[in-house]
């Protein structure tokens, strides 16, 4: 044993214990719009605070000096005052963001909670399906994925894409395949509204948010949702089809690759958006793939194993088992087209 080894080890530990035990901490503050106060009401003592969002000083006390520990919040002695500078206020208190990411504690709570079936499933080989996780699973990853197509599937993913971009400004019909709450589908139905959206997704609870969201957004006029699977999503002559952070879930995804390219025109495009990941495993052995991996281990792998084929691609598949699941559906045009750090953007056509 190597000493100063075992306690680097040790220190990293306690840095990652920390870090779980203040997940619920944050969802804490997410709810009772702690943080939304601090970023608009600047520095504040506990009995500012606590009285700003009706609740007890002795528990936002606590809060606080959990949250200055932690770095998520400043701390200034002399005054007892404690705020959110710019930075911290752009990832806990701004949804619009595309660096905002309390949503995403939603979903590290759903982890714990579906825990006992995960571990159930490790034994007997079966599959979860999506429907069967805890709600917060699906409200957090509204959230924590909505910042990021808020930043990014206008301004650049769609512009990547050949002929795309005008197709939609003149009037297209796009499908939203696995579109969850909607989010993604409200997103280009409020950029481009001479297009028509329709989202698909098999989980009933959600389509019933996403039209609620339509509603909310005005968006209603152009968009329609239909409780459908990947395979088995009616129309056709589609000018465009987007899965977004969808398709490795899948239990079939060559058989849902097949069915996008019978509904779409001979020059509609498929934009294809998956989390980023190297082809090599040990290429993603990085703070990005952890969170990838571990949600791929309670998530998106037993979503997969769920279904018919259950071919558990996970959510660090790479481009080239992407690349090969589009080529074996018959697409013959694959090639990417834009990357953030958390995703990977595809251009796929027949």
């Amino acid at each position: 044993m190597d000493q100063q080894r075992l306690d680097q080890f040790m220190g990293k530990m306690v840095g990652d214990l920390g870090a779980a035990v203040s997940a619920a901490l944050v969802i804490v503050g997410d709810k009772l719009g702690l943080y939304k106060q601090l970023a608009e009401g600047g520095p504040q003592t506990p009995a500012q605070l606590a009285e700003r969002v009706g609740a007890r000083e002795r528990y936002v006390r606590e809060w606080l000096n959990a949250q200055a520990a932690s770095g998520y919040v400043d701390y200034d002695p002399a005054s007892g005052a404690y705020e959110l500078n710019e930075e911290q206020a752009m990832v806990f208190a701004r949804e619009g963001e595309p660096t905002f990411m309390a949503g995403g504690f939603e979903i590290v709570a759903s982890l714990f909670r579906d825990e006992p079936r995960i571990t159930e499933a490790f034994k007997s080989g079966d599959g979860v399906g999506w429907h069967e996780h805890d709600k917060c699973l699906f409200r957090g990853t509204e959230r924590f994925f909505r910042a990021g197509y808020n930043a990014h599937l206008v301004a650049s993913w769609l512009p990547a894409l050949d002929g795309v971009v005008e197709k939609l400004e003149r009037g297209a019909k796009v499908a939203d395949i696995g579109c969850g709450h909607g989010a993604s589908t409200a997103i280009m139905a409020r950029a481009f509204p001479k297009s028509q959206f329709f989202g698909f997704d098999y989980h009933g609870p959600s389509i019933e948010r996403a039209e609620k969201l339509a509603v909310d957004e005005g968006v209603s006029g152009n968009t329609t949702f239909a409780v459908a699977s990947a395979k088995g999503f009616e129309g056709n002559d589609f000018d465009l089809a987007c899965i977004f952070d969808a398709l490795h879930d899948m239990g079939d995804p060559v058989g849902a690759a097949a069915h996008i390219r019978q509904a779409l025109k001979p020059d509609g495009t498929w934009l294809l958006v998956e989390p980023f990941a190297n082809d090599k495993a040990e290429d993603n052995h990085n703070p990005v793939g952890r969170i990838f991996y571990s949600a791929s281990t309670m998530i998106c792998t037993p979503a997969s194993l769920s279904q018919e084929v259950g071919l558990g691609l996970g959510a660090q598949a790479g481009e080239a088992r992407l690349r090969a699941v589009c080529e074996e559906a018959g697409f013959t045009r694959f090639r990417r087209a834009a990357e953030t750090p958390f995703n990977l953007i595809f251009e796929v056509r027949p």
